[in-house]
C-alpha cells in the first residue's frame, strides 16, 4: 500500500502543480508506473475545477464560471497538456520530415499553428461547457460534478492508450518531456481503465446513451496513433498532451449533442 501511495504522489507531482511530500521517488521507473494513476489525477483536477465553477457560478453566473473552471484546470496542471497540444500543432504544422517535426516540437517557443490551435481549442471548450452545464444543473449539481470528473479522467485514459499501443519516438531522450510514459505493463493498463471508466460507468447507469462517447474517443486513438506513426514513428510527451486535450473537446461536444436531443 505504501508503494502505491508513493506512485500516486509521483503521478500527482508530475502531472500537476499540487504540493506533494518532498521525499517522492521521481525516477523513470516510478514515473512509468505513475501512468496508472493518470485518470485519478484527472478526477482530482476535475473536482477542483468543479468547485471553482460552483462558487463562481453562484456569484457571477454561468459564463464567467465556465472560464474560471477552465482557468483553474490550467493553473492546477501548469498548462502541462495545453503546452503539448500547442507544440504538437507547431511541429506537425511546420515540419515536413520526422527530424524537423521533432525539432520544432522540442522548441520552447510557440508558433502560429500552436497559437491558433489553442485559441480554437478554448473556444470549443468554453462554448461547449456554456451550452451543456446549465442543462446538467437542471438535474442537480451532482450531475455537473460527475461530468467534470468524467471528462478529465476519460480524456487522460484516452491519452494513455497511445502509450499502451505505440512506441516512444525519441530514442535520444532530447524531448522537453522525458519519456516517462515509455512503457506500460498490464498493471498500468488495468488501473488506468478501471479509474478512467468509473465516472462514465456511473453516468451510464443514469443515462446509458452517454456510452456513445467511447466511439469518437476510439477513433481519436486509432487515427492519432496512425498519424503519429506515419510522421514520427511513434509518439512523444507532446503528442500525449495533444490527444488529452482533443479528447476533452470530443467528450464535451458529444455530451452537448446528446443533451440537445434529449
Amino acid at each position: 500500500m505504501k508503494r502505491q501511495i508513493k506512485i500516486f504522489f509521483a503521478s500527482l507531482m508530475f502531472y500537476t502543480r499540487i504540493p506533494c511530500p518532498k521525499k517522492i521517488d521521481c525516477s523513470n521507473i516510478a514515473l512509468n508506473q505513475a501512468l496508472r494513476y493518470f485518470p485519478l489525477v484527472g478526477m482530482i483536477v476535475g473536482t477542483i475545477s468543479f468547485l471553482i465553477y460552483l462558487g463562481t457560478s453562484l456569484l457571477f453566473g454561468n459564463a464567467i464560471a465556465v472560464v474560471a473552471s477552465l482557468t483553474a484546470g490550467v493553473i492546477i496542471t501548469g498548462a502541462f497538456h495545453e503546452d503539448g497540444f500547442a507544440d504538437t500543432f507547431d511541429g506537425f504544422g511546420g515540419g515536413w520530415t520526422t527530424e524537423k517535426i521533432l525539432e520544432i516540437m522540442k522548441d520552447s517557443t510557440i508558433g502560429t499553428y500552436g497559437t491558433v490551435a489553442l485559441i480554437l481549442l478554448f473556444a470549443f471548450k468554453i462554448l461547449s461547457l456554456y451550452a451543456l452545464l446549465p442543462q446538467l444543473e437542471k438535474e442537480g449539481w451532482w450531475m455537473v460534478f460527475l461530468f467534470f470528473i468524467l471528462y478529465h479522467s476519460l480524456a487522460r485514459l484516452t491519452s494513455g492508450n497511445i502509450v499502451f499501443i505505440s512506441q516512444y519516438a525519441r530514442e535520444d531522450l532530447t524531448s522537453k518531456v522525458k519519456p516517462v510514459e515509455k512503457h506500460a505493463t498490464r498493471t498500468e493498463i488495468i488501473f488506468s481503465y478501471v479509474l478512467g471508466l468509473t465516472p462514465l460507468t456511473i453516468f451510464a447507469i443514469i443515462n446509458p446513451i452517454v456510452c456513445i462517447v467511447l466511439l469518437p474517443l476510439f477513433l481519436l486513438i486509432v487515427e492519432g496513433n496512425r498519424y503519429f506513426k506515419k510522421w514520427i514513428n511513434g509518439y512523444t510527451g507532446d503528442c500525449l498532451g495533444c490527444i488529452e486535450q482533443l479528447a476533452e473537446v470530443l467528450i464535451m461536444l458529444t455530451f452537448v449533442a446528446i443533451w440537445k436531443f434529449m
